[in-house]
């Protein structure tokens, strides 16, 4: 076991932990990043096998290094991210170390003692850069004695992976709509359980979301309204990017529900909120679509309008008269998969900076515990926080904490 010491140590290695690496790097800054397994192995091994960005290439990237061998408008492959992080790493000359593990850290009367799988080291800073997918979040609604398939998104491969019979999908955030509508063309039967969303157009008068939500200064929204902080957003890029539309589901086969409730004997309660989550979502896209116009508008620009864009269809029969309960056994479901989030996990992390339910407590990442830092997370400064190209903003701000 050895044990060394290091100016500042980034946990992880990922877009958060390469990102802060760079910053650094750039200030001339030594420092060290770990990672317990490859460079953006969540990319790799914690996706779904179709997953691709649900940003275009010439968005969801860094600004030093684009997308060379991809059109600016196409949604690049979980496999080119991994690839393309892998560049980075190479290009910034990253002093990365993979396959450790970090079991704790610990503050110390000067920085922090941590202890890895291959030894101790005293960092004067810490950087907590594992992002906000750590621990995958499935209710514990139904019992192994139910007898059908439980699988949470991280897990979830492809549809060949799955028995044969009907799917529960639980969530209707890009995950969880994305594989309902996989496993819907891969045919089989599909009930998706649809909660509180966002449902932002893919493209409007010839320009992607990510473009309007910049220009309206979407990204750089500090807070949400109370209560808003963790409602998913409805949108894919899969098959060259399409808004999502909970109508065509349902027009396809998709059986849409409520929020999913208490399972007892082989049933599960459905919530009678499924018209209410589809038409506040239908609020959002609209007024996204109203709010696009008037900034067109004003800047004069010249774009195409598009007013069959802004015709919303009629409720499906399964939301006008929805399930209030389902018998998985009467449904045929044999297999649930679990898109309902993640929580954090931080048990390695021996400091005084959580709060009651275990959030960070932290300005922009900085903690009032001195040298250390978090980064990657939802709304650390913004919205555009826990996203590829936000998260190196966020890193500026930190490295230059850091270098004061």
């Amino acid at each position: 076991m050895t044990q060394e010491q290091i100016d500042t140590l980034i946990i992880g290695g990922g877009q958060a932990g390469l990102a802060m690496s760079a910053q650094l790097s750039a200030r001339g800054l030594p420092h060290l990043v770990l990672e317990r397994a490859r460079i953006a192995e969540r990319w790799r091994s914690e996706r779904w096998d179709s997953l691709v960005a649900n940003g275009p290439a010439w968005h969801d990237r860094f600004p030093i290094l684009d997308f060379p061998d991809l059109e600016p408008h196409v949604f690049a492959p979980k496999e080119r991210i991994a690839a393309y992080f892998e560049q980075v790493a190479e290009m910034t000359k990253t002093p990365i170390r993979c396959g450790v593990e970090v079991l704790s850290v610990t503050p110390q009367a000067e920085g922090y003692r941590v202890e890895t799988s291959q030894g101790v080291i005293e960092a004067r800073n810490v950087v907590a850069a594992t992002g906000p997918f750590q621990k995958p979040l499935i209710p514990e609604a139904v019992p192994e004695s139910a007898g059908v398939m439980q699988v949470h998104s991280s897990g979830y491969k492809n549809p060949a992976q799955l028995p044969e019979g009907a799917v529960l999908v639980v969530g209707a955030g890009a995950s969880g709509s994305q594989i309902a509508d996989e496993l819907l063309r891969a045919g089989k039967t599909v009930y998706l359980s649809v909660g509180p969303h966002d449902r932002p157009p893919i493209r409007y008068r010839g320009r992607d979301f990510c473009w309007w939500l910049g220009v309206l200064g979407h990204w750089d929204a500090k807070t949400r309204r109370a209560g808003m902080e963790h409602v998913t957003i409805a949108v894919s890029g899969a098959r060259g990017g399409h808004t999502v539309d909970f109508r065509e589901f349902a027009a396809r086969g998709m059986v849409l529900l409520g929020r999913i409730g208490a399972y007892k004997d082989g049933v599960m309660q459905v919530a009678a909120d499924l018209a209410k989550n589809i038409e506040a979502g239908d609020r959002h896209y609209l007024a996204t679509l109203a709010e696009a116009d008037v900034y067109a508008k004003a800047q004069g620009l010249d774009m195409p309008e598009e007013p069959e864009a802004h015709v919303i269809g009629p409720m499906p029969g399964c939301v006008t008269h929805p399930l209030r309960e389902l018998d998985l056994a009467k449904a045929g479901i044999t297999a649930i998969v679990w898109a309902t989030g993640f929580a954090l996990d931080y048990g390695w992390l021996k400091a005084d900076v959580f709060d009651d339910k275990g959030r960070p407590r932290h300005e922009r990442g900085v903690t009032q515990q001195k040298g250390l830092y978090f980064l990657g997370l939802p709304w650390l400064a913004s919205r555009a926080s826990p996203f590829i190209w936000g998260v190196w903003r966020d890193a500026d701000y930190l490295a230059e904490q850091i270098a004061k």
